[in-house]
């Protein structure tokens, strides 16, 4: 069940950034006040001369914001901010669960990655394996994954089993 916060009418919205500016939006809305949640991972950066260990942003051009109605002029005037997200100039608030899910992740000793938002029914290209260029439906049975083909003139589909790691949205 989504839940959006009702305290103190502080809402959580994901903020678009200009390209490598999140950490720069994250830096500029602390220095406001303003409570920001930029979720990281690290990565292992390779230059000709050295290896390193970076910390890059986990949704690239993205960072979470909570903060008032009265608070979004100065948000969306910070530098590096290109939006807020949300549907027909209207930003739209994320659930408070979804954050504490990603704060409980961050918190966590357990290690994590990016991956495509992939839903049951959703079309999806397998991008590895045998199937490489095949495009169906996402579907998931006894908590396995599958990918249906169909011939949508004869109303038929087959079934394959997949590994979700291996199929990307279309």
């Amino acid at each position: 069940m989504n839940q959006i916060n009702q305290t103190n009418g502080l809402h959580w919205y994901a903020l678009r950034t200009r390209s490598r500016h999140e950490k720069v939006v994250r830096d500029q809305l602390v220095n406001q006040g303003i409570e920001p949640l930029l979720p990281t991972v690290k990565r292992l950066s390779q230059w000709k001369d050295r290896k390193k260990e970076i910390e890059v942003p986990l949704f690239s051009g993205y960072c979470f914001v909570r903060f008032a109605s009265e608070q979004k002029l100065p948000v969306l005037k910070t530098i590096g901010v290109v939006d807020i997200v949300g549907s027909s100039h209207c930003p739209e608030p994320i659930a408070d669960e979804e954050i504490a899910a990603l704060r409980t992740l961050m918190a966590s000793v357990l290690p994590y990655d990016p991956h495509p938002y992939l839903y049951e029914g959703m079309m999806v290209e397998v991008i590895r394996g045998p199937l490489q260029g095949v495009r169906g439906i996402l579907l998931r049975k006894e908590k396995r994954h599958r990918l249906l083909l169909g011939v949508r003139l004869i109303q038929q589909a087959a079934a394959v089993e997949i590994d979700i790691t291996d199929v990307v949205p279309v």
